[in-house]
Order: structure tokens, then sequence, then C-alpha cells
């Protein structure tokens, strides 16, 4: 007596686990092509930056990849316009962001809200900001090379995402971690630089405007270099980052 072998899978729900399967590469090559795993093919279409945001997002979840997610009270991610032309990387979160969960909403961030709306003349919602790191360092200190190590690779495929025309650096840590260099702000800002051939503007951050009222002049020299930018005429020359 012959044993019979179980039916197998029609030709509908192969298909269906056929695109389940394809979908779950798709999605996970997008996301290694966003931290910049080498070894994927340029020519997969570009992701929806929306989508892709919140894939990133998803990835990073409650994290506990270094020691700031001890005293933290929320992630930062960032916010914004998933498909702007300018995006603003900071240091990190403080207290007010912290609880918020929002970056850049203290007296730094009102600052930062009054360069891009009366100034640049542009809506800051129309903008994308966000930080080195997600998590708030305690009593606001600078965040330490291991935690910038451990956040770095979800801003660098927050930008990928979103693919920026222009970036600002807003002090020295954000300059620092997108350009691989050491040298002081004052000696960076106001001259261009490139992440990844993306143009980087670093200038001082808006915490350090609040205690410095002379430094808003040289800000504002720097954030008309990326007016200048975004309308179609070079602002500054460009250096090489390292």
């Amino acid at each position: 007596m012959t044993q019979s072998s179980p039916n197998p899978a029609g030709p509908a729900e192969a298909r269906k686990l056929l695109r389940q399967l394809l979908q779950a590469v798709e999605s996970r090559v997008r996301f290694d092509q966003h931290l910049g795993v080498p070894g994927y093919p340029a020519a997969v279409r570009p992701e929806d930056p929306a989508a892709a945001l919140a894939r990133i997002r998803a990835e990073l979840g409650e994290c506990t990849r270094c020691r700031l997610a001890q005293s933290r009270t929320r992630i930062v991610f960032g916010s914004g316009n998933p498909c702007t032309r300018l995006m603003f990387v900071g240091e990190g979160p403080g207290e007010d962001e912290d609880r918020e969960g929002l970056p850049f909403v203290g007296k730094a961030g009102k600052l930062l809200t009054n360069i891009i709306e009366n100034g640049m003349k542009l809506k800051r919602a129309d903008c994308y900001i966000a930080n080195v790191v997600k998590s708030r360092p305690p009593q606001n200190r600078a965040p330490s090379p291991e935690e910038i190590a451990a956040c770095f690779p979800f801003l660098e495929a927050q930008i990928r995402a979103i693919r920026p025309e222009v970036i600002v650096a807003l002090g020295a840590v954000a300059a620092h971690a997108l350009l691989h260099t050491e040298a002081p702000i004052s000696r960076l800002r106001g001259q261009w630089a490139k992440w990844q051939g993306i143009p980087v503007m670093p200038t001082f951050h808006p915490s350090y405007l609040l205690r410095n009222e002379s430094a808003k002049r040289l800000v504002w020299e720097d954030i008309q270099k990326v007016m200048a930018r975004l309308a179609g005429r070079a602002g500054a020359r460009e250096v090489k980052s390292k």
C-alpha cells in the first residue's frame, strides 16, 4: 500500500509566498543600503522617504545600544518633511527634547525656528531636523565617541532616505561626526564641505548663540550661503572632508 504525499501548495498560494519572500528581501536590502552596507547594486529604485524613515525608526526600536538608554526619557528620532531639500543636524536632545520626544524644542530650538522662518523665510515643518545621537546625554554633556558610534549609522540612514540638497551641521559634534575631522567649529564654519556628495555647511549651534550674541552675525553669513546654494548660486568654495 503506497503512502499518499501531502498536497503541494496551489499556484495562488505559491505566488503569495513568493511575493512575501521578495518583499522581505527587498526591505532588508533597502535598510542595508541606508546603513551604507557595501555590495548592493545601485539600480534598486529609491524608496519613498517617509516609508524609509518609518522603517529606520522601527529598526532603531527602543534602542539600548549605548548607555544613554539608561537615563533618557524618550528617543528623539527627528521631525520634519521627509522630502525636504534642507536638513539640519544637531548634537543631541536636551531636557525639553527628552521630555517631548522632538528635536530642538527648547530655547535653542526657538532660536533655530527663528533662523529658519524669519531669516530664511521657510517653514520649519518644510525642513527636516535630527541629531547625531537620539538620546539625551546626562546633564546635557557632549556625547562620547562610543555613544556617537552606536547612533551615527541611524543618522546616516536618515540622510540617505531623505537625500537633501544641503545639510547644515549645527555645532562641533555634528560637524565632526559628518566630516570626520577634529578641526574647531570656528575654523569649519562658513566653508562648504561634503558628506557623501551632499553639500554640508557647518555653523555654530543655536545654544552657543544664546551665550554669545555676537556670533549671530557669523551664523547669518553661513545661512545666507545655504540660501544661495538652494537658490542655485554657489555661496562659498568647497573644502574636501577627510
